[in-house]
């Protein structure tokens, strides 16, 4: 083929021919391509609430891996082959602590002996509850801690936990204390957002000081993330205002924290420990309290046995929904905690409105 006279290919100067670059460069260019990600520490998370703040902090970094996902619970969850090899792999480790994730205690003494390890619990400035005893609950403690409140009604909150203990199966009841022993206080705090705040915190200090390379990133992403979990607090209080006074049941006691910061009224729960499912005495007294305490709402959680909600709701009044504080039902992301958080809100919302 002949090419036109005089004509002249020109080719970018952005485009370099490969039979132009050293043999040599070649690798090193490659090596450049892949350098940003072979720099990301190995970042362990326990569960779904943590790994989504700690994956919002490290954004152009890299990504946390997840050791409890789908839909298991910390309560009931037995480590994997891949969960240890990951435990050996890291550079930091996350997790809330023993009181929670008590599967985990033995196996970072065993294999994590070479990460840094935070214990989010141990994080400053987290409001921590103590546990509270029986099913319908005793009034809380004066002098426990507080936020700065999310509504002028928070101060009542205390208020809403008229009804008298219900202490059920005494089995129910010992099981319960036996898995406290770790601490006094409850340990499902990332449902405050003030306590993510302080979490958060926590993570960024731990990041910065494991990996001091992308400190400016996650410091920016730090920040990011608290202007967020002001705009969601906010968001929460007036969501679940409207039905803050109506007195509703859960499975369990785990959302002393969302009660304690936005002041609504949870008059009891179904067992005081999830790793137990309560016996027939147990469930028939529930379902006597549901009357005389007057709640609208029975919440299940997709984890546990959803025919207990069916038997105790049965011949009254209230109504059932779902609630997922461990994001059983959620994909791991930077932004589940957000969607977790909401979705609480708008269950309770959307379950007690119409009671």
């Amino acid at each position: 083929m002949k090419r036109a006279k005089g004509l002249v290919l020109k080719m970018p100067a952005s485009v370099i021919p490969m039979a132009a670059i050293p043999a040599l460069a070649i690798p090193a260019l490659l090596f450049a391509g892949t350098m940003r990600a072979a720099d990301a520490p190995v970042v362990v998370t326990s569960i779904k609430p943590i790994h989504s703040l700690v994956a919002a902090i490290m954004q152009g970094v890299g990504e946390p891996e997840l050791i409890v996902d789908g839909s298991a619970s910390p309560h009931t969850y037995s480590l994997k082959p891949s969960n240890a090899r990951a435990l050996q792999d890291a550079k930091v480790i996350f997790w809330v602590g023993p009181g929670l994730e008590a599967f985990l205690e033995k196996p970072l003494q065993a294999l994590g002996s070479d990460a840094s390890i935070a214990a989010l619990d141990d994080a400053p400035g987290l409001v921590k509850l103590p546990f509270r005893e029986g099913g319908a609950f005793e009034a809380h403690d004066d002098d426990a801690p507080e936020h700065d409140s999310a509504s002028p009604e928070h101060d009542s909150a205390s208020a809403h936990h008229e009804a008298e203990a219900a202490h059920g199966a005494e089995a129910d009841h010992d099981h319960g204390r036996d898995d406290h022993d770790h601490g006094a206080f409850d340990t499902h705090l990332w449902l405050d957002p003030m306590n993510a705040k302080a979490m958060a915190s926590e993570i960024t200090t731990t990041l910065v000081a494991a990996d001091p390379a992308n400190a400016l990133t996650y410091q920016a992403n730090a920040k990011a993330l608290d202007d967020r979990l002001t705009a969601l607090d906010k968001e929460i209080a007036a969501t679940v205002a409207p039905v803050k006074d109506k007195p509703f049941i859960v499975f369990h006691d785990a959302y002393q924290y969302f009660e304690h910061r936005y002041g609504i009224r949870v008059a009891g729960s179904i067992t005081v420990s999830p790793e137990t499912i309560p016996g027939a005495e147990r469930v028939s007294e529930i379902h006597r309290k549901v009357g005389e305490l007057g709640a609208t709402c029975v919440f299940a959680e997709p984890q546990f046995e959803p025919r207990l909600i069916d038997v105790v709701v049965e011949g009254t009044s209230a109504k059932s929904g779902v609630l997922d504080p461990e994001a059983a039902t959620l994909k791991a992301s930077p932004d589940l905690y957000f969607t977790l958080m909401r979705g609480i809100a708008h269950s309770m919302r959307d379950c007690l409105s119409g009671a």
